[in-house]
C-alpha cells in the first residue's frame, strides 16, 4: 500500500512520486515503475500495477540507479487496519474574538477521521509515534480496541497556521 497523495495520473513535471511510466524507490526496498493503471467504474484509481528490478533492493549496493522520488509503503499481507483521526485548527481565524459571533470562526474540518493501513508494529504502541510527512500520533487508549486501533494527530508536521497569525499580528499594530 502506498499513501494516495504519492501517485498521480497526471503529474506535473517536478513531481517526484510515482505516476504512469514513472519509477521511484520505495523506502528500504525496491525501485518499481508503474506500468498499468486499474479504475474501478466511477474512473477512481483502485490499483496500480507496477515491475520492479530486483538490483535495486536498498542498501545492497549491486545498483547504480539513482530515482528522484522515495515513498513510503506498507506490506498488503502485513499491514494493521486503524482508523486515524487528523485534528486541525478549532477556529478558522487566528484571533477568533474579532469575529461577531465565535461559531462563526469556528473550522469545521477541525477533525477527519480516515481509515488507514499501518505498520504492524504500531500494535500496541504506548508512545507519541511519527507518521511521515503528516506528524505525531498517539494511540486512543480509550477508543482503541486490539483488533481496531485509533491513533490521534498530536502535532502535525507543518504548521502553517504560524504565517496567518503572524499576519494577524501585523494587522493589528
Amino acid at each position: 500500500w502506498i499513501e494516495q497523495d504519492d501517485f498521480m495520473e497526471e503529474a506535473p513535471r517536478k513531481f517526484f512520486r510515482l505516476k504512469p511510466g514513472g519509477e521511484v524507490r520505495l523506502r528500504f526496498g525496491y525501485i518499481i515503475r508503474c506500468d498499468e493503471v486499474i479504475k474501478d467504474d466511477a474512473g477512481n484509481v483502485v490499483e496500480l500495477r507496477c515491475s520492479y528490478d530486483p538490483d535495486t533492493r536498498s542498501g545492497t549496493g549491486t545498483s547504480d540507479r539513482k530515482v528522484k522520488g522515495t515513498i513510503h509503503w506498507v506490506s498488503c499481507q502485513h499491514g494493521m487496519d486503524a482508523s486515524v483521526r487528523l485534528y486541525d485548527r478549532l477556529f478558522n481565524e487566528a484571533n477568533p474574538n474579532t469575529a461577531d459571533d465565535f461559531h462563526s470562526a469556528l473550522n469545521e474540518n477541525s477533525l477527519e477521521t480516515v481509515e488507514a493501513k499501518l505498520e504492524p508494529s504500531l500494535a500496541g504502541a504506548d508512545e507519541a509515534v511519527q507518521f511521515e510527512r503528516l506528524g505525531y500520533f498517539c494511540v486512543d487508549a480509550q477508543d482503541s480496541a486490539d483488533d481496531a486501533p485509533v491513533f490521534n494527530r498530536i502535532v502535525t508536521l507543518r504548521d502553517s497556521w504560524a504565517k496567518l497569525e503572524k499576519q494577524a499580528f501585523q494587522n493589528k499594530n
